[in-house]
């Protein structure tokens, strides 16, 4: 193992990938880790920036190559995860890497890397609040919005106990400060 890990985990529309930007501005020697994905790409989501696109079939193809830090089956055919190339690479500029996973892969990847990492499951303050951040993305189809809803209340319950650290979403600029500490604190350990 080489260097330090920072993995952001949290059900779809809890404000992960907003707070992973931020701190991103904030740490030039920090690196997001783009996770491959076999879903479609959204909006104007490019391949290479946001995911690595994949087919499912050239998904599993990589999971026999064992090519993969870990992976998950979100939904059938729907996989996401951490190529091990894009960790070597991120290492060999001697960066922290940031992740943004799912519940599921941030438990593994703590698992994978131990004390070189923390772990911070980010929460949405309701469900009622995760609703609305879900539908004003506008990105997901109503099947796709009420399927994450009802993902997220067993993703919650799975994560607890299982990450570092939790932070309630709610108020940005207060989202914003305590994850700046927390990133600061894991820097100087």
């Amino acid at each position: 193992m080489t260097g330090k890990v920072i993995i952001f985990s949290a059900p779809s529309g809890a404000g992960k990938s907003t707070v992973v930007n931020h701190l991103l501005g904030l740490h030039p020697e920090f690196e997001f880790s783009i996770s491959a994905t076999s879903r479609a790409p959204r909006g104007a989501e490019k391949h290479g920036v946001e995911y690595y696109f994949l087919s499912a079939e050239e998904f599993r193809a990589l999971i026999e190559k064992d090519a993969f830090v870990e992976y998950e089956e979100v939904y059938h055919d729907r996989f996401y995860g951490t190529l091990k190339s894009e960790v070597e690479r991120i290492w060999a500029k001697g960066h922290v890497i940031v992740f943004d996973v799912d519940v599921k892969g941030g438990v593994s990847l703590k698992k994978y890397f131990g004390d070189a990492a923390m772990s911070v499951l980010i929460l949405p303050p309701s469900p009622e609040v995760l609703e609305q951040r879900l539908r004003s993305r506008a990105t997901d189809s109503e099947e796709a919005i009420l399927e994450r809803l009802a993902k997220a209340g067993s993703e919650i319950d799975f994560a607890r106990g299982k990450f570092d650290r939790e932070l309630v979403n709610d108020v940005l600029s207060e989202t914003f400060a305590t994850a700046e500490k927390m990133v600061d604190d894991f820097l100087c350990e």
